[in-house]
């Protein structure tokens, strides 16, 4: 089973609220989590199951959090975007995105030499198709299943004229289209990518009246382009690369492993005081100091199964994807579990 996750936010007047609610596999079953608070402050965090449970059951748990946070006017776009309801939602498609496998820092530096895979920026959105018939539009999310659409990106695409299937990422109102799987009943799979990299660029390109709601992501190919663009990623403190084999299919699903589409993640390690060992489970709170010596909490981490869960007061390293203002940590769901006791003792470092 895969992690799901989902961040909705509100705003109405001065509120100004982000709610990410998270379902992940922990030793024994499956739990349920979530954090909240206003933007850009530290997250409150906390569990919707004591202990974990079967993956259905955690499902249906998590299913009904999203449904109430919805229903009290929470919405995936950042801005508060409206989303066109469509009778059709979760009705199964057939369709499935290609899933990419994560690689280590080693591996992409040397796929950053070979010609061959192509580069572009991974987005931190809700990765969707896009489906055109006619004139029904409908978003299929990564399982296949309908999805309601922002209502703009929905608009953008009935004023596109053909029928297509688009993959690409949504980030609140805006869709960063990045692969065309069929043009006008023209099944575009088979070809190597770099071919569907054209036509995808083309259509995006009709877009009328300067409504940028589609814009493909830029693609470097050489060595010294990639290398520069990374680095500016992440100077500029974007999620990570994505690296794509120039002459590759489309394939959907996810392989075992290694795979024709890469990502690469990029991740921070820091020092953090363990300030609470949270009852009946194998996780910690963490804190760092202020200058002041006052302990900030930055949420929680899960100790790996074959580590020793450490004491209150032990100070550890934890990789992580993002840090907000005061203290609050995004973690990697896949990466999440990798926490180290440092031998040293002593304060944690200023952060």
């Amino acid at each position: 089973m895969t992690n799901e996750s989902t961040t909705l936010y509100f705003r109405e007047g001065t509120s100004d609220k982000v709610y990410r609610a998270v379902l992940e596999e922990k030793t024994g079953g499956f739990v349920v989590n979530f954090a909240f608070g206003r933007r850009g402050s530290t997250m409150q965090t906390g569990t919707k199951t004591a202990s974990p449970v079967s993956f259905e059951k955690a499902k249906i748990i998590y299913d009904k959090l999203v449904r109430e946070k919805t229903a009290k006017g929470y919405t995936p776009g950042p801005d508060g975007t409206p989303y066109a309801h469509t009778d059709n939602e979760q009705r199964d498609t057939g369709l499935r995105c290609q899933l990419l496998n994560s690689i280590t820092e080693a591996e992409a530096e040397k796929l950053l030499d070979d010609p061959g895979w192509w580069m572009q920026e991974k987005f931190d959105g809700k990765r969707m198709l896009i489906r055109k018939t006619k004139e029904v539009v409908e978003g299929v999310n990564r399982k296949g299943l309908i999805v309601a659409l922002p209502e703009p990106i929905l608009k953008a695409a009935q004023a596109l004229p053909g029928s297509f299937i688009i993959d690409g990422e949504a980030v609140g109102d805006r869709f960063f289209a990045f692969d065309c799987l069929v043009s006008n009943g023209r099944d575009l799979r088979p070809l190597p990518y770099s071919k569907r990299m054209v036509v995808v660029m083309s259509l995006v390109s009709m877009i009328a009246n300067g409504a940028i709601v589609y814009a493909t992501t830029a693609t470097t190919t050489s060595t010294q382009n990639k290398r520069e663009m990374l680095n500016a990623l992440k100077t500029l403190g974007r999620e990570g690369v994505v690296f794509k084999d120039c002459d590759a299919p489309y394939t959907a699903g996810r392989p075992a492993s290694g795979g024709t589409q890469l990502k690469f993640k990029f991740v921070a390690t820091g020092s953090f005081i363990v300030a609470k060992v949270n009852a009946g489970k194998r996780s910690v709170a963490l804190e760092v100091m202020d200058q002041a010596g006052k302990g900030i909490g930055v949420g929680n981490v899960t100790i790996p199964a074959n580590q020793k869960v450490p004491g209150v007061g032990t100070i550890v390293e934890a990789r992580y994807l993002y840090c907000y203002p005061n203290g609050s940590l995004f973690q990697q769901p896949s990466e999440s579990h990798d926490l180290r006791t440092r031998p040293e003792s002593g304060p944690a470092c200023y952060h």
